[in-house]
């Protein structure tokens, strides 16, 4: 089975729940190309300066220093080509708000809850 995307990029600051993805990812082919941040300010710089170029991005929701929706804001002012990007929030959160501000965001294709596995995978936003 070919791979879906060419490049992912994984935002999350739980080594754990990254190693968990990382492997359902590989296993299913998900994407040529797997980058794993643990901070959005870091995913910022490396989409700012273009040393990452994903067409699709795994975000949590709540990261130290700058969560999921920070990143988010943060995106939204960078000059970068984002017509192709598709972004997932992954996310252990129940918060009726964190699913409803991931609904009302224009970057966000869908909100999944963690651990993410093989079926959700499957049923991903084509």
């Amino acid at each position: 089975m070919a791979n879906r995307f060419k490049n992912c990029l994984l935002i999350d600051d739980n080594y754990i729940d990254n190693f968990v993805t990382r492997k359902i990812l590989e296993a299913s082919n998900f994407a040529d190309n797997i980058t794993v941040v643990r901070s959005a300010q870091e995913a910022i710089s490396a989409l700012s300066n273009g040393t990452i170029k994903p067409d699709v991005i795994f975000l949590d929701v709540r990261m130290p220093g700058m969560g999921g929706f920070e990143f988010l804001e943060d995106y939204d002012k960078i000059d970068i080509d984002k017509s192709g990007i598709k972004i997932f929030m992954l996310s252990s959160s129940l918060d009726p708000l964190d699913m409803r501000k991931s609904t009302d965001n224009k970057y966000i294709t869908q909100f999944i809850h963690k651990p993410l596995t093989q079926k959700a995978l499957e049923e991903l936003s084509q």
